[in-house]
This record gives C-alpha cells, structure tokens and sequence, in this order.
C-alpha cells in the first residue's frame, strides 16, 4: 500500500523575525480585522474545544477554528478576497486605508469615481467564489478560472455570486497562467493569492486577509494559554504563510510548533523544506486529490520565507488521512460536537488520529513533539464544499486509512 504519510522536519530554522517584518504583526492584521468588522456579516468564526478527541489523542487540549461559519460562505477565504479588493480601490482613490468601511466603499460618489472593474482570479472553488462574492458586494464584476475537473457545485456557487465562470483544461497554476492572459488581452485586475515578479502587493494584502483569522483564534484561546501546535494547510500557501507569520510575530521565541499539511501528490512546500538550498521549489503534472484546494505545484513566493523560517515540519498526506479526519469531526466522541470539515480541512486532523492509532504513529507523535500536556490547533479552513462527495466520505467510508 503507498505510503499515507511522509514528513520533513527542519529544527534547524528557528525564530527570525525578518522576512515577518511589519505586515503581519498583530497591529497590522487587527487593524484589517477592523476592516473585516464593518461588514455586516462579520463575526469570529467558532473556536471549538473537542474534549473527548483530545483525550483519545492522548493531549491536554484540542480546539477547531471552524471556517465553514465565515460569512456564510463556507470558507475562510473571503477574508482576503474582500480585504484585498478593499485595498485595490483605495489605492486607486487615494483613500486612508486606515478607514475603510464596506458603507465607504459602497458610497455613491465611491462608486462614481472608481467606474466598472473587472476582478479576475483563478480557483479551485473557495477563492474564487470570495472574489466574485467580494466584487459582487462593492458593485463590480469578476472573471473566475478554474481548472478542469472543478466539481459543479464549486462551479455553481461561484456562478451564484454572480462571476462570469471559465474553465480551462489544465492545472491550478496552468488555471493562473490562462486567468492572467485573459486579463492581458481583455482588462481588468487580477485577484491572486500568489506572487510572481512584479506582482506582490494584492497577494500580501490577501495573505493579510486571512491572517485575521488567526487573530480572532489567538484573542480565543488567550485563557488558556494559547497552542502549543498548529497545523496549517498549505496549497500555494498563503494562508499559511499568513497565519504563521502572525504567530511567529506574537509570540516571538515562544511560538507553537507548526506543522504545514500538503496533499502527497501536490507537496511543493514538502519539496521545498527537503531541498537543502533555501529556496522554493516548483513541481508539475496531474496534482489528482479530494483535497482540491491544495493542489497547486508553486509555492507562493512570500510565503515561502515565512513559512521556511517559522514552520518546523512539511506533511504530505494521502487522501485516506483527510479523509479519516473528516469522519472524525463528523461523528464527535463523547459529548463533543460535530464539526462539517471539507477535503482541504481536516489533514491535521488525520495526522493526529494516524498518530495515536497507526501502527508506525509513534514516529508522528515524536516528530511533532506531543505529549499530555500539549494544546494543538487545528484550523478547519472550509465545509462541505461538494455536499455529495462529503456525505460519501462520511456515510460510505471512501478512502478509509489503514487503521480505520
């Protein structure tokens, strides 16, 4: 059978708050999280502390940040998506971005002034449906790309807030490369959570975007002393670049250990920390995975430092470890309570359950560093994205892990 779980670890990086700098400190991101607070549909996502889980794992504490309740829009995404979009506008009009508002931003003589704007991005789902949710919202267009083999109830609630909806016959980052060609010949603003030369600004402002949610996630656990772990996900990893750069920024020296989780066929951050020279590294081909919003092949140029310097260990996980912590969530121990985690969600979960039930798990939970005393946060980044795939995940048991 292949292998369901494959791990760097780089105990050689340790805390430098250099490639951190001023953009994720906590000033910076509560002052986006303000931002984020004057939509209408702003909330903290819950933190949700899984008691009976925890006891199995052999840990002190166990908490979910569940970003299936964000905005209601089943991710977390549209914290960059909207925040990024935001800071497009008011650099066009020279606007505070200290004092943005959604009601600002809404205004008559806002809209007057800034005209029509074509908001284009490539996705895999979640991404996209931010950005034509976000542009939609602030009374403009969007274009979203998405690669072939994009599930159709991605691409129908992408159409549903309102984007113009292509797909292409390649990979995400070939997806980026038709996005971006579009917009050269037709018009328009691209939207991307990844970086290339000459462009940074609309990625850093989305990886400030999502940072927030680790912000709220922080301020929660603050009475109880905070994680000692954190798993973050990685695709092109701006997410986790960004929630790993906050981390790293306020707790300092002290920061929790974090794990990046990839899927196996799709591990360019794995690729990268295994590389001896520092550097990202690129991979290529058929990326297939239920985990579909991390698979993408080149890591995001920003995130990458963060994440070289302030992450310790790179999994690649199989589908039967995402897949066995979607179960675990859906069907709570004890008195805990369920949480709907899609594919691209719940790996750090599997990895955890791998690690106290897996014959080879020992291994795992010496890597990581658990013990009875550990506080792990997991960050459930999306729901039940393609409601018919994960009621098959849930009921009939599809990629069921070896100790399953």
């Amino acid at each position: 059978m292949h292998q369901e779980i494959e791990f760097v670890f780089r105990p050689e990086y340790g805390f430098d708050p250099a490639p951190v700098a001023d953009a994720f400190s906590p000033g910076s991101i509560s002052s986006v999280r303000d931002f984020h607070r004057t939509f209408p549909q702003y909330m903290p996502t819950p933190l949700v502390s899984l008691p009976s889980l925890a006891s199995e794992l052999g840990i002190k504490r166990l908490w979910v940040k569940d970003e299936s309740k964000r905005f209601d829009l089943n991710s977390f995404k549209v914290l960059g998506g909207s925040y990024s979009i935001a800071r497009y506008i008011a650099s066009e009009l020279a606007l505070d971005p200290g004092r943005l508002s959604f009601d600002h931003l809404n205004a008559a003589d806002v809209r007057d002034r800034l005209g029509a704007i074509t908001f284009v991005t490539a996705t895999d789902g979640n991404h996209g449906r931010s950005v034509a949710w976000s542009a939609r919202e602030l009374g403009q267009r969007s274009v979203v790309f998405v690669p072939k083999g994009t599930s159709d109830s991605r691409i129908r609630n992408i159409a549903k807030e309102g984007a113009e909806v292509r797909e292409t016959d390649g990979n995400y980052d070939d997806t980026i490369r038709a996005a971006r060609a579009w917009m050269d010949a037709n018009g328009g603003v691209i939207v991307q959570d990844t970086a290339w030369e000459g462009y940074e600004e609309i990625p850093t402002w989305i990886m400030q975007g999502y940072a927030v949610l680790m912000h709220e996630a922080i301020e929660q656990m603050a009475d109880d002393g905070g994680p000692t772990h954190v798993f973050l996900q990685a695709g092109v990893g701006s997410f986790a670049g960004g929630a790993a750069g906050l981390l790293a920024r306020h707790y300092g020296a002290d920061r929790p250990r974090v794990a990046v989780v990839e899927p196996s066929t799709a591990g360019c951050y794995y690729a990268s920390a295994l590389a001896a020279d520092g550097d990202p590294h690129d991979i290529g081909g058929e990326m297939p995975s239920i985990m579909a919003g991390l698979a993408c092949g080149e890591p995001n140029r920003l995130a990458w430092p963060i994440l070289r310097d302030h992450a310790d260990l790179y999994f690649r996980v199989s589908d039967e470890i995402a897949a066995s912590g979607i179960r675990a969530l859906a069907a709570p121990r004890g008195s805990d309570e369920p949480i709907v985690a899609g594919e691209s969600a719940a790996g750090g979960i599997g990895i955890l359950l791998s690690g106290a039930h897996a014959v080879d798990g020992s291994a795992i939970r010496e890597a990581l560093g658990l013990t009875a005393s550990s506080r792990v946060l997991v960050v459930s980044t999306e729901g039940d994205t393609d409601p018919g795939h994960y009621t098959r995940i849930v009921n009939e048991k599809l990629y069921q892990a070896s100790w399953e």
